[in-house]
């Protein structure tokens, strides 16, 4: 019986993955985007940062969480949802502050 991480496509958990190195690297470069927002949106932000990168990194990897709740959060489509989301923020804010 196959699991499901090998029924997924292995170059869509390798664009996640990209991206969510991509996005780390320029919010290591540039933390002004997500330190410059106010205290009420900076802390959902940072929280659908944390959720969106550890998920994206998380699945290439083989590791997945026991309960059913955080299992389905950290796998397609919601991983998906909540990294496309998070680079929209981080995306629109660069292009406010240019």
């Amino acid at each position: 019986m196959k699991s499901a991480t090998n029924e997924r496509p292995v170059w869509l958990a390798m664009g996640a993955m990209l991206l969510a190195a991509a996005l780390a690297l320029w919010l290591l470069l540039h933390p002004e985007l997500i330190s410059g927002l106010p205290m009420p949106l900076r802390l959902p932000a940072i929280g659908l940062g944390f959720w969106a990168l550890g998920a994206a990194f998380m699945q290439p990897m083989g590791l997945e969480l026991r309960r059913h709740w955080q299992r389905r959060a950290t796998t397609p489509p919601w991983s998906l949802v909540a990294l496309g989301a998070f680079t929209l923020i981080v995306v629109l804010r660069a292009l406010w502050l240019a």
